[in-house]
């Protein structure tokens, strides 16, 4: 074959094109269990962080069969729906938020500490100004307070909606309440100025408005789903 034409040339540029297309899918193949158990760490690490544990990729695992001693998924209506661990653990909850409230499976991790006590650990995710916000709420016994928190994004602007992220944001809501003195849900609301000494208020991250609401409603419809589970705890 005449290596100066351009059937050569369209076949060579095809075949490189099929090898190389090849060997990426194998990579990727071959690189998905380590990226699925580098996310499955990452989570438990996360989940960890919202009651103050701090944990290394590689003690995660060990610190989390150890302090979170049971996991099961309720429904809307706050009955037990499963009480396997695992699958607890495995719920997604971007799919599980496109579903009817009633249809949902929402996932509490039970935390167990000498010196901390029981908390209840419930996951909450939204959309933030440029993409997905999520995070994890610890609660206390009585299904009201909240004990510690921590949250992340995947795309929100440095220095405005990013500060969801940092521990001067979610600090502050350590002794919220999401009820209030009737039992009535209030969630936790959205405030410019401050909310200091409001158990049902946060701090509006500064310019950063679209995330600051977006967050707001994460609270409130995730939240909102435990809200007759958090009742029936008390």
């Amino acid at each position: 074959m005449n290596t100066n034409s351009n059937t050569y040339t369209f076949l060579y540029a095809s075949v490189m094109v099929l090898i190389v297309a090849a060997v990426l899918s194998f990579t990727a193949l071959q690189l998905k269990p380590r990226q699925n158990k580098n996310r499955e760490i990452e989570k438990k690490q996360d989940i960890l962080k919202a009651v103050g544990v701090t944990s290394t990729p590689a003690d995660a695992e060990k610190l989390y069969d150890q302090y979170i001693v049971k996991a099961f998924i309720v429904s809307a209506e706050g009955n037990v729906k499963s009480e396997d661990k695992e699958e607890a653990f495995k719920v997604d909850l971007k799919k599980e938020g496109s579903k009817d409230l009633n249809e949902r499976n929402l996932p509490v991790f039970v935390f167990n500490k000498e010196g901390v006590g029981e908390k209840m650990i419930l996951p909450v995710r939204g959309k933030g100004m440029w993409g997905p916000i999520w995070g994890y709420i610890s609660m206390e016994k009585d299904g009201n307070t909240i004990f510690g928190a921590t949250f992340a994004h995947k795309g929100e602007t440095p220095g405005l909606g990013a500060e969801i992220a940092t521990p001067a944001f979610q600090d502050q809501f350590v002794g919220k309440q999401i009820f209030d003195k009737s039992g009535k849900f209030t969630s936790i609301i959205l405030v410019k100025g401050t909310a200091k000494g409001n158990p049902h208020q946060f701090d509006a991250v500064s310019g950063g408005t679209v995330t600051s609401k977006g967050f707001e409603a994460m609270l409130l419809d995730n939240l909102g789903s435990y809200e007759k589970f958090l009742k029936s705890s008390k």
